[in-house]
């Protein structure tokens, strides 16, 4: 728990938000509530009342775990990206890139392993990679930004 020190420390630290991560950080948390819905879709799974082959319940799993992870992550990406000085297609990277990876990654699994019986996954994998690729250089990105700030 924070002192009253410690709270007013924070407070008056300058930890305000921009316009664009704060309207950023509002529809990842909407989005979440998707996560939240997915979660009870993986309870169906688990219950034995969706019929999924191992495969898809592997799939399923993974999807919904890089969701939930992705987006928090893409939420903690807002409040360091405010603090580098990068512009243009850098900015990007360091602000969004996480919250589309954080699309890409979880709708590959999802997607890869849509249909009655499938045991392997389709072309929708090529998702999961796009997502990987571009999440490690939106990492790169937001890491080097901070440093040369």
């Amino acid at each position: 728990m924070l002192t009253a020190t410690a709270a007013h420390t924070l407070a008056t630290a300058g930890a305000v938000l921009s316009d664009e991560s704060r309207t950023t950080a509002g529809i990842l948390l909407l989005a979440l509530v998707t996560v939240e819905t997915g979660g009870m879709y993986m309870v169906k799974i688990v219950r034995g009342d969706a019929p999924v082959t191992e495969f898809q319940e592997k799939f399923a799993r993974a999807g919904h775990a890089h969701a939930g992870v992705l987006l928090l992550l893409a939420l903690i990406c807002q409040i360091l990206a405010d603090s580098t000085t990068q512009t243009g297609a850098l900015d990007w990277l360091s602000r969004s890139g996480v919250a589309v990876a954080a699309l890409l990654m979880p709708g590959g699994f999802f997607f890869a392993s849509m249909g009655k019986g499938r045991t392997k996954p389709n072309g929708f994998i090529a998702m999961v990679f796009a997502g990987a690729a571009l999440l490690a250089i939106s990492l790169l990105s937001l890491g080097i930004g901070l440093l040369t700030a």
